[in-house]
């Protein structure tokens, strides 16, 4: 007897199931989610029971043994660092980002590393003399990486079973299938199946696993978004096509902190750590330059100077533009607003556009100050001094608030040899006193600039 065929419809944001379409998501709220999938046939015993996969058993809370957790170094120190130290062995990892971006660059690097892991390359996009054309130009260090052209779930589950891997790297998940789903590879019911079916062999074998996902034009992760709940650790490669840096984020990780990031530099062979992110944010010129300030940041615990560019000029058409790169632009739109209500600076006449040096995206509000001061000073044409840097929070009313972690950026701008910092003067009595730089304390946005000139 063949087996019902099950169809339902799915969120393609939050994964909801429903008999019937439905023009708005019941769960998330989105309009026009849904799409109609074969859900499921009615699965035997034993298709329910994939290979390598034993029964759990409950336990009380005091039976529960305790273990020291040992983290696996991948071989790559900026990996290490957004990770939290390593990869978790029982993990589920997720790396999403834009196609030609780097993300199966950085697992194969991660793989064929000097590390002496026992590691499973599970490729569905590309066959084994593609990998190793690739593997053969990035250069082959570990002998114990074991390459897998597969797609079938089943067969990949049995290959981790048989080989016994530290780590495997899936490459990528919308490529994977199970035979008890019988929608195409890459939908919402295949994606979300295969990715609870990698976390259960994770949690069971113990195998760190590493999974690629690719992203939509929107730039999140294609397929359900119960997809980045089921996962321990999120990451998103970021980068601009036009340059070489790549930006590694950490979105949500469960053994570690969040939106910590790791910096590369593309090149012919492979990906280079980049150790010191300021020196290749900060440009040098021959004498000083109008519309360029210099901010301190922040993403997780790593504080980075990063160079803030702006043209403010006179607007042709009438409506004035406002263009940002690497800044949301509807900040910059708040930004401005202030300066026009604050400061008097008519800035519904003038074209304002925004950039950030490298292609970085920031999303720390400590960089309102910097660019703030880009702004002012492209639009009244007079470089700022030299050897300044901003860091600080501007409010509606014109307040400059302290920004997280002052001190670290602070510290991070003495080394690099700024002589003078401005900051909120609402830390002037808790902020300790760093030698080698002068900080200079505002407490509104008027007194900006004659701090900077």
């Amino acid at each position: 007897m063949a087996a019902k065929i099950k169809k339902a419809y799915f969120c393609k944001e939050c994964g909801y199931e429903s008999p019937k379409w439905l023009g708005r998501c019941p769960a998330c709220g989105e309009w026009n989610t849904f799409a109609e999938h074969v859900a499921a046939k009615e699965p035997s015993t034993a298709a329910m029971r994939l290979p390598g996969m034993p029964r759990a058993e409950a336990q009380r809370v005091k039976e529960i043994r305790e273990r020291d957790i040992e983290r696996i170094d991948t071989g790559i120190g900026e990996l290490n660092r957004v990770l939290g130290g390593g990869l978790v062995p029982g993990s589920l990892i997720l790396l999403g980002g834009e196609p030609g971006i780097g993300k199966s660059t950085l697992s194969l690097q991660m793989a064929l590393c000097d590390n002496r892991l026992r590691t499973l390359y599970v490729s569905g996009e590309e066959s084994a003399e593609q990998i190793k054309m690739r593997a053969t130009r990035l250069g082959i260090a570990n002998e114990e990486c074991i390459v897998y052209p597969e797609t079938q779930l089943e067969n990949i589950i049995a290959q981790i079973d048989e080989s016994r891997p530290q780590v495997v790297v899936i490459d990528s998940i919308q490529t994977m299938y199970t035979e008890t789903v019988e929608s195409s590879a890459g939908s919402v019911t295949q994606i979300r199946e295969c990715a609870a079916a990698l976390l259960r062999c994770a949690k069971t074998s113990g195998v760190a696993i590493f999974v690629i996902g690719h992203i939509t034009k929107d730039g999140v992760i294609a397929g359900p978004k119960i997809l980045e709940h089921i996962v321990d650790v999120v990451l998103q490669f970021e980068g601009d096509a036009n340059n070489t840096y790549r930006i590694l984020r950490g979105i949500k990780n469960r053994f570690g902190a969040t939106y910590e990031i790791g910096v590369f530099d593309m090149r012919e062979e492979g990906l280079r750590q980049v150790d010191n992110p300021s020196e290749i944010l900060l440009s040098h010129y021959d004498e000083p330059l109008s519309g360029i300030s210099v901010g301190a940041a922040v993403d997780g615990i790593r504080p980075y100077l990063i160079e803030v560019q702006a043209l403010v000029s006179g607007a042709a058409y009438g409506t004035p533009q406002r263009s940002a790169t690497g800044f949301d632009s509807k900040r910059l739109n708040m930004l401005l607003a202030v300066l026009e209500k604050r400061v008097g600076m008519k800035m519904f006449t003038k074209d304002v556009f925004l950039n950030f040096a490298g292609g970085f995206k920031v999303s720390d509000t400590g960089m309102d100050l910097a660019v703030v001061a880009a702004v002012i000073s492209s639009y009244y044409d007079r470089p700022l001094q030299e050897g300044v840097c901003c860091t600080g929070e501007i409010g509606l009313s014109g307040e400059v608030r302290p920004s997280p972690r002052c001190e670290q950026r602070i510290s991070e701008a003495a080394r690099l040899g700024f002589r003078r910092i401005v900051v909120s003067g609402f830390m002037q009595k808790s902020l300790k006193r760093q030698k080698g730089i002068e900080v200079v304390f505002v407490n509104s946005i008027e007194q900006l600039p004659k701090a900077l000139f």
